[in-house]
This record gives C-alpha cells, sequence and structure tokens, in this order.
C-alpha cells in the first residue's frame, strides 16, 4: 500500500491512498489543477481514483470537489449529513446527486481491492469522520480534525502500517496568538482539533513494532511550526508511557501546500 499527500493544513486537504490494484482520494480541498499536477507527481491521474472520500463539509477539505465531480464524475462517499451539508454549500457548484455514495460511521465497505472504515470523530461538522483503509493484512489511516481521541478510535487504529495523523497546533502559540478568543475555544475545545502533545498521547497508544511511517498533518499556519509540531511528537514519545522513543520511528510533516513523500509499506 502507499499513502502521499498531495496538501496538508487549514488551508487545503488532499490525500491519496492506494494499493497495486485501487486508489481513493481523501478530500478534495485545493484546486483541481493542483490536485492533478500532485498526482502525476507520482504517475497518477486524477482519472485513476475509484473513489473520493470526504471526511467532512469544512471547505478546506471539499473546495476542489464540484469541479473534479464534474469533470471525472468520481464516487463521492460521505456519510448522510456530510453529503447533505455539500449540497447546501454554494461554492462547491452543482454536482450530479448519482455521484453521490452514502456511508455510515463504524460500516466498512469496499471500493474496489481497499477495505474502509470510516470511524466516527468529535468535530464541528455534520457527521465527520477519519478513514482507515486496508489491503490485505496492510492498514492505513487517515485521521485529522478531531477534537479529542476515544477508545474506538485506539481500538480501530491499532495495528496501522502508516497513518496520516494531525498535528494541528501548539497549545502555547494558540494561546497567546492572534486569534480571536471564541475561535481560540473552539480549536481547543472537543470539537476541535488535536494538539502537538495530544498528538504524542495518541501515537503512545497505537504504535507498534511493524509501524512503519508516521505523517503528521493539518498543521495550523498561524499556531504551529513544522519543526516544532515534529520535536513536540518525536519527544513525546519518547518520555510517553510506550516503549518506543521518537526516533525509532520514521516521522515527517506533510507540506502544507506541497506534495509529501510517497510513503509505502
Amino acid at each position: 500500500m502507499e499513502l502521499f499527500s498531495i496538501a496538508s493544513g487549514s488551508s487545503g486537504n488532499c490525500i491519496c491512498v492506494g494499493d497495486d490494484n485501487t486508489h481513493v482520494m481523501i478530500d478534495a480541498g485545493i484546486s483541481g489543477k493542483r490536485i492533478e499536477e500532485g498526482m502525476n507527481t507520482y504517475g497518477y491521474t486524477t482519472s485513476d481514483m475509484e473513489g473520493l472520500l470526504v471526511t467532512h463539509e469544512h471547505v478546506d477539505h471539499i473546495s476542489g470537489l464540484g469541479v473534479i465531480a464534474r469533470r471525472y464524475g468520481l464516487p463521492i462517499y460521505g456519510t448522510a449529513g456530510t453529503i447533505e451539508a455539500i449540497k447546501n454549500c454554494n461554492s462547491v457548484g452543482k454536482i450530479d446527486p448519482g455521484l453521490f455514495c452514502e456511508i455510515k460511521a463504524g460500516v466498512n465497505f469496499k471500493i474496489g481491492s481497499l477495505d474502509i472504515h470510516p470511524m466516527h470523530i468529535s468535530h464541528d461538522a455534520a457527521d465527520p469522520v477519519a478513514y482507515i483503509v486496508s489491503s490485505g493484512k496492510k492498514k492505513i489511516g487517515v485521521i485529522t480534525d478531531l477534537g479529542y481521541f476515544d477508545e474506538n478510535i485506539i481500538l480501530h487504529s491499532m495495528g496501522l502500517d502508516a497513518m496520516l495523523i494531525e498535528a494541528n497546533h501548539d497549545v502555547h502559540m494558540l494561546e497567546v496568538g492572534p486569534y480571536p478568543y471564541n475561535l481560540k475555544q473552539r480549536i481547543l475545545g472537543e470539537q476541535g482539533h488535536l494538539s502537538n502533545d495530544t498528538c504524542a498521547r495518541f501515537l503512545n497508544e497505537v504504535l507498534h513494532d511493524d509501524t512503519k511511517h508516521v505523517l503528521l498533518g493539518h498543521l495550523s499556519n498561524e499556531n504551529n511550526y513544522p519543526e516544532l509540531a515534529y520535536e513536540t511528537v518525536r519527544v513525546g514519545i519518547t518520555m510517553g508511557d510506550c516503549p518506543y522513543n521518537g526516533g525509532d520511528f520514521p516521522i515527517e510533516v506533510a507540506p502544507r501546500k506541497e506534495v509529501s513523500h510517497l510513503i509505502t509499506v
């Protein structure tokens, strides 16, 4: 299996996951042109995708959705709440209703050779999910935009070979930064985003001997730095309750506006 990020951050998100037979796009929060250029980096095109999985309806995850749907006719997978919210989003434009495929959090489904588990997450959206994508014995997670993690998320994230996990903000930077009070409270709340420290605590719960790669994603441009996210998570693993050190696994930060390295497991 393989994973790469075309964009990851508060200004736009688009991820590609697949195996030798099937690839899917997770979110389309950037322009169709940037998505196509990102796909081309590793020899793919948008039309190679067998489906588009939407995590939730916020603009940084769906801004390119309408263009992609109209141009390529890709099936769009999302929960009922997410689909309804997309249909009510004027900026996306008109999408053929026949392209929408309703899924339910906690109920597995297949696209080609991929088995997909949508996990309910806590975020201030209609009905958001994260995705665990499996092929044979390999398993990759794309887990962002959640205010906290619980036992269900830990359970379904056990045994991941690779993951893109949110490390959105440094708490101190957010607290003293320029955001208005209400926005700070939203980000810090249970329907907000994972901090660097909380990301490290999550990894302490799910890392295992066969973890191949950790990609830190959805970093805030105003309240984080790639170097800070990396070092906080690395130290948090080393000092945490798990038996590993931060240097035991490859950890990278997904660029906000560039394509990440190709991760294969």
